[in-house]
């Protein structure tokens, strides 16, 4: 399939003006769209490709976008295959000038300007990552981004393994396949309907599976990572949608500057420090990393701010007092406690309450009975001021309370341990964490007492990420909770037993891609379920493969016949790459027999379609997928077409 500037060549193609000896004449066609050329537009809008993205519907009236097409014609920046407008050359940037130039701050590196596919299984780890430059490639991403067919669906409760007889938006889901791939699959049916991301991606420390691209290992990350957010964003609900990311010392830095681009620098709620491994890193040099960071944004201004509930135990200890309904609280000074607020500066709340010696209430006005007159005075008689109005000590004067203490009076508070609703009252966590619970060995513990000791190494401990989710969602409001880097299924035991704990109702959806998916995350949590006897579900489901099926053939075969039979359904399938012509391959088969096994096998699959690794719902109906007439009916329910 041709990029977009071969589609531009070939459309210009009887153009004398514009194409000479093959080649697009740049100046003149840049000239020639700047006057607005009626036949040089008329060219344009008769390519569908073309049309769809140099001009924009505003109404019904389509409108050429003038800017964008003369970049497009005139970039001389690209690197060779078209790969990226910026060069080798990392820094920060605005409107194309560097900083020192300009005020305004934007992250800048090579590949920035492309989607980088990402697949972190271990023979994707192998072949050679692709590029799609957004400008210059549009039509191969909006198929590496369409909605992917599922298939391999399971159901799984405490009872065990299910048949899927349907699928709906209430299910709990893990989807196994590249989470790029995922994520867009998502949109449809998920967009601005997530209230918390949490992921936990590879730190690019050279130790953690992201092993792409070494000579630009740092750019591809954050193309990797950009490529991620830029649609995680879209899945978050406006207004309340929050993502938090873990990240070490590597890229936290770089990784703010990249989110604040995303998701507005203004959405920006806090960074936390967390103490993972107090006896630190033994193999750093200088020092012991013994922390690591968690960033949060949202996605616009929140309606609501980040707490998290007060434990039972909490609550017994600092709420001592119970009052006749058997309620819970504490005495809290009505006095503002800050010094700098006073009378000299709070006239409107400096202002006398009476108090009935006989039963310590209080009133506003001096009445028989409340006859004792308090101000809000310091110890050395320095006039400050209350925390409360006089309209609001009118209203609430049931919550306030007289005390004597050291011959002198104060006005107190109830402090009640439950809000309104009847839920625990909330407390504002700090920007450091030093719970023992949050350390690396708690997770490796609670892992091991499931699946057994070594099975998987370093997971998130649960009550880190149950502290998380309590921070960013609701219990009882349905919040799905979407991990897409959900390795060994933290995320989804971390939820389940929250919910459990306070009756929610909370959903989750995972994303894994490395072959573990099936036999760590799925069993993990369905082991949760059926030890903890928990009601609840999830539904398995993997992305459709396509050309990895045949990258799988090519794998278990030994001959050289084998492969020859494996290139004539290659060829005949329409599974290569666009770049290749297997007309040159099959008049010079004799070099491909000359090559040994494993290099045959090594060239097949480097002409194969990347972009088709996995089968696009658009062509479910196709035959050569061979999909499933039940596989056809989850996905139309998934992707809501019954």
């Amino acid at each position: 399939m041709q990029n977009l500037l071969k589609e531009l060549i070939s459309t210009f193609q009887n153009d004398e003006r514009l194409i000479i000896d093959g080649k697009l004449v740049k100046n003149k066609v840049v000239e020639l769209a700047l006057a607005m050329d009626e036949s040089l537009i008329s060219l344009l809008l008769g390519n569908k490709e073309i049309k769809n993205h140099f001009f924009k519907a505003i109404g019904d009236v389509l409108v050429f976008d003038k800017v964008a097409f003369q970049s497009f014609v005139s970039n001389k920046q690209f690197l060779p295959d078209s790969y990226t407008a910026f060069k080798n050359k990392i820094g920060l940037t605005a409107n194309g000038e560097y900083l020192t130039e300009s005020k305004e701050v934007v992250l800048t590196w090579p590949y920035k300007d492309c989607v980088l596919e990402g697949g972190q299984t271990k023979e994707d780890q192998k072949r050679k990552e692709i590029f799609w430059n957004e400008t210059l490639a549009p039509d191969e991403i909006d198929r590496l981004f369409a909605p992917k067919t599922l298939g391999n669906f399971k159901k799984y409760d405490k009872e065990g393994e299910h048949q899927v007889e349907n699928i709906s938006f209430d299910d709990n889901l893990i989807i196994k396949g590249n989470n790029l791939l995922a994520l867009h699959s998502l949109k449809n049916k998920y967009m601005g309907k997530v209230k918390l991301i949490y992921i936990d991606p590879p730190y690019n420390t050279r130790n953690d599976g992201f092993g792409y691209n070494d000579s630009f290992n740092h750019s591809t990350w954050l193309t990797f990572m950009k490529n991620r957010l830029e649609v995680a964003k879209e899945l978050l609900t406006p207004k309340k949608g929050v993502i938090a990311i873990s990240i070490d010392h590597n890229e936290a830095f770089y990784l703010k500057i990249l989110c604040d681009e995303i998701f507005g620098r203004e959405n920006f709620i806090s960074s936390v420090t967390v103490q993972n491994n107090p006896k630190g890193r033994v193999m750093d040099k200088n020092f012991s990393t013994s922390n690591e960071y968690l960033i949060f944004y949202s996605k616009g201004e929140l309606e609501k701010e980040l707490s998290i509930r007060k434990t039972d135990n909490e609550i017994k200890k600092n709420y001592p007092e119970k009052d006749k309904d058997g309620h819970f609280f504490r005495f809290l000074e009505l006095r503002n406690t800050h010094r700098e607020f006073g009378k000299h500066n709070r006239k409107n709340l400096f202002f006398p309450l009476w108090v009935c010696p006989n039963d310590q209430s209080v009133s506003i006005e001096k009445t028989a009975l409340h006859s004792i007159e308090v101000f809000p005075l310091w110890g050395d008689d320095y006039e400050g001021c209350w925390t409360w109005g006089t309209t609001k000590c009118q209203i609430e004067s049931d919550l306030l309370v007289g005390r004597k203490i050291n011959n002198k009076w104060k006005i107190y508070r109830k402090g009640y341990s439950t809000n309104k609703d009847g839920n625990n009252v909330s407390k504002q966590l700090k920007t450091i964490w030093f719970s023992k619970d949050f350390h690396t060995d708690k997770g490796q513990k609670s892992i091991d007492e499931i699946l057994g000791k070594g099975i998987f190494k370093s997971p998130k401990p649960i009550s880190y990420i149950k502290t998380i989710i309590d921070l960013a969602t609701d219990s009882h409001d349905g919040d799905i909770i979407l991990d897409f880097f959900s390795g060994s299924g933290t995320t989804a035991q971390a939820l389940i037993e929250l919910n459990k704990e306070d009756s929610g109702n909370r959903k989750y959806i995972l994303c894994e891609q490395m072959d573990y998916a099936k036999d760590i995350t799925v069993k993990r949590i369905n082991l949760v379920l059926k030890r903890d006897h928990i009601d609840s579900s999830f539904i398995y489901g993997e992305l459709t493969q396509h050309n990895d099926n045949i990258i799988d053939k090519i794998k278990k075969v030994d001959t050289t016949e084998s492969l020859k039979t494996i290139w004539q359904e290659i060829e005949k399938k329409d599974f290569i790459s666009y770049k290749i012509n297997p007309e040159i391959i099959n008049e010079n088969i004799h070099e491909f027999e000359s090559l040994t096994i494993v290099e045959q096998k090594q060239f097949l699959i480097s002409v194969l379609d990347k972009n088709q690794l996995y089968v696009n719902y658009s062509d479910i109906e196709d035959e050569d997928y061979q999909v499933s007439d039940d596989d056809k009916k989850l996905n139309r329910q998934f992707y809501g077409e019954v």
